[in-house]
């Protein structure tokens, strides 16, 4: 667990009156949060957290990983998970525990309320409001994601040509792994009528002269992912494409602009929105305009469509802006780069030129 990650945490604590907080994450559940706090990367464990002191609880397979990956943790090895946890509450009278209530299934949660004798507290996304703010070291990992997944994007791009578009997505995945990355989620590669598909899985399908092809991929480095999306044309491309891509290149500059501290989630999602709608495409974007990154490739802060949703960005937040225009038996084309919110303004994570460029 980090310096920084722990006493922000501990703060929390103290500021909802809990004398702990405990994150299940088993193998049936996610373990971001326990990796976030805990720097921990084997499949089961429980991380049960005081305001001054913390215990893992794992079981005999990972007990020398979790002594290595987390020397500032006492680990415990756990035999019935309910009855660790009272032993501890008893012993360091821990009388108040907060509990992930949108994770843990409603029958885990009674087991432990069974045996343990505490008043439980939910605290739903807790750790997601700490993750949030990004600290030096985790964009530094977000930027080396983004640098691994550009250059292996870069290397196939003049082979586009004549290529199936699943043998280009194993080809991006197999330079990312190269260079000590692993893939951040399913590359996306779609090309001609394809393109009008959001977030198609790459095909047999050959790329063609006349078609544009949208490329969304990521890395993931250290736990850390990234997320970009370009389009390129192969050859001569319709007008209609091309205007499209224009289109989408003055709606994610706008949405980039307004991209800063003080203005809110609305503010990006409209800037951008605005754009394709009085271009007459509005019925043909229909997901969001982008998201946080971060041990997830979409996390907190979303963008919203109305206002009264909004969330202020602050510096140190992360957020994608990916317009797109999805004409269904034409193609598409989405642009997406991922930033982070500075003092004065944003800074891009993601490296690849947005401009239209023909391979």
């Amino acid at each position: 667990m980090t310096v920084a990650h722990w006493n922000r945490l501990q703060a929390v604590l103290a500021d909802k009156g809990l004398d702990a907080v405990f994150i299940a994450a088993p193998e049936q559940l996610s373990s971001v949060n326990l990796h976030y706090l805990t720097g921990f990367t084997g499949s089961s464990a429980f991380l049960l957290v005081s305001r001054d002191q913390a215990w893992l609880l794992t079981d005999f397979r990972y007990l020398e990983q979790a002594a290595a990956q987390c020397p500032d943790i006492e680990v415990v090895q756990h035999g019935r998970v309910s009855d660790t946890l009272r032993d501890l509450v008893v012993a360091h009278q821990l009388w108040h525990l907060g509990f992930e209530s949108d994770k843990v299934p409603v029958a885990m949660w009674e087991a432990w309320k069974s045996r343990v004798p505490a008043v439980w507290h939910r605290v739903p996304r807790l750790v997601e409001e700490l993750r949030v703010h990004k600290s030096a070291d985790e964009l530094q990992k977000i930027r080396r994601a983004a640098a691994i997944a550009g250059d292996a994007v870069r290397m196939v791009l003049s082979q586009l040509p004549g290529q199936r578009e699943d043998a280009v997505a194993r080809a991006i995945e197999w330079e990312m792994r190269r260079q000590g990355a692993v893939l951040g989620f399913s590359t996306i590669v779609a090309s001609g009528p394809r393109g009008a598909l959001p977030h198609a899985q790459p095909s047999e399908r050959v790329i063609q002269s006349g078609d544009l092809v949208t490329i969304d991929f990521g890395a993931e480095f250290q736990g850390y992912k990234s997320d970009e999306t370009i389009t390129v044309g192969v050859g001569s491309v319709p007008d209609q494409l091309r205007e499209i891509f224009a289109i989408v290149e003055e709606a994610q500059k706008a949405g980039i602009a307004v991209a800063r501290p003080g203005n809110s989630t609305y503010d990006v999602d409209r800037a951008a929105r605005q754009i394709i709608e009085k271009a007459g495409y509005g019925e043909n974007f229909g997901h969001g305009t982008g998201h946080g990154v971060g041990l997830e490739v979409h996390e907190d802060p979303f963008t919203v469509q109305r206002p009264d949703q909004a969330r202020t960005l602050e510096p140190g937040m992360t957020l994608t802006v990916e317009p797109g225009i999805y004409v269904p038996g034409l193609g598409g084309v989405r642009l997406e780069d991922t930033l982070v919110i500075t003092e004065t303004g944003n800074e891009r994570l993601t490296l690849l030129p947005k401009h239209y460029q023909s391979v």
